[in-house]
C-alpha cells in the first residue's frame, strides 16, 4: 500500500508540473499575441512653390517719363533751368531727377552718389551743389528752398556723395523726387572762365 500511495503520489506531481508547464506556455502565448497585433496609422504631407521676386528702378528727368538708365553712357541728361552752358558767378541752376521702382519689383532703398571726377575736372573744381527730396515733380528755387529734405547739403563739393539712402516702394506705388542745385559761387576766379564739366551721378538701389 505504501508503494502504491508513493506512486499516486508522484503521478500527481508530474501531472500538477505539467499543468504548470501549460499554462506558463499559455501565459507566454498570449504575451505573444498580444505583443504582434496591428496597429493602424495616418500621414500628412505638404508641399509649396518657392518664387524669387524682382527688383529694378527707373528714373526719370521730367517727373512722369520713367526709363532705365542702366550705365554711364545711357545716362539722363538732367534738365537744367539755367543753360549751364551759361553759367556766372553766383548763379544757381536746378535740375529735377525722379526714381521709382518698376512694376512688379519688391520694396528697397535708394543711395544717391558723385562721381570722384566732378569735383576734379574743368568747371567742377569750382562748382558746388545740394540735393534735396521734395513732394511734387518739381525743382526751382522755390521748392528746393521749401524742402527740408536734405539729402546732399547746398555748398558741398560735386564730387560729395548722400550720407543716407530714401526709401522706395513696392511696384512703382510712390516716387522719390531729387531737386539738384548746382552753384557757381560768385567767389569763383577768373580761371573758370570758359571751363565746363560733365558731372555723373549714380543711384544705386538696394531691395529690402
Amino acid at each position: 500500500m505504501a508503494r502504491k500511495a508513493t506512486r499516486d503520489a508522484r503521478r500527481r506531481a508530474l501531472r500538477w508540473r505539467r499543468l504548470r508547464a501549460v499554462l506558463a506556455g499559455g501565459v507566454v502565448l498570449g504575451i505573444g499575441a498580444a505583443a504582434t497585433l496591428a496597429a493602424w496609422n495616418d500621414t500628412e504631407h505638404t508641399t509649396a512653390t518657392l518664387t524669387a521676386g524682382t527688383f529694378g528702378i527707373v528714373g526719370a528727368t521730367n517727373g512722369t517719363t520713367f526709363t532705365e538708365h542702366a550705365s554711364a553712357g545711357a545716362a539722363a541728361v538732367l534738365n537744367f533751368q539755367v543753360a549751364p552752358t551759361a553759367m556766372a558767378p553766383g548763379t544757381t541752376t536746378y535740375a529735377l531727377f525722379s526714381v521709382r521702382t518698376v512694376n512688379p519689383s519688391i520694396a528697397g532703398s535708394v543711395l544717391l552718389t558723385a562721381t570722384d571726377a566732378n569735383a576734379t575736372t574743368g568747371l567742377g573744381q569750382y562748382l558746388t551743389y545740394g540735393v534735396r527730396t521734395v513732394p511734387a515733380a518739381q525743382c526751382d528755387a522755390t521748392t528746393f528752398g521749401a524742402s527740408t529734405a536734405t539729402v546732399i547739403p547746398p555748398g558741398s563739393p560735386l564730387g560729395a556723395d548722400a550720407a543716407s539712402s530714401q526709401s522706395l516702394s513696392a511696384n512703382g506705388a510712390s516716387t522719390v523726387n531729387y531737386c539738384f542745385a548746382v552753384t557757381l559761387p560768385s567767389t569763383a576766379p577768373n580761371a573758370a572762365q570758359g571751363a565746363s564739366v560733365t558731372p555723373t551721378w549714380q543711384f544705386t538701389a538696394t531691395s529690402s
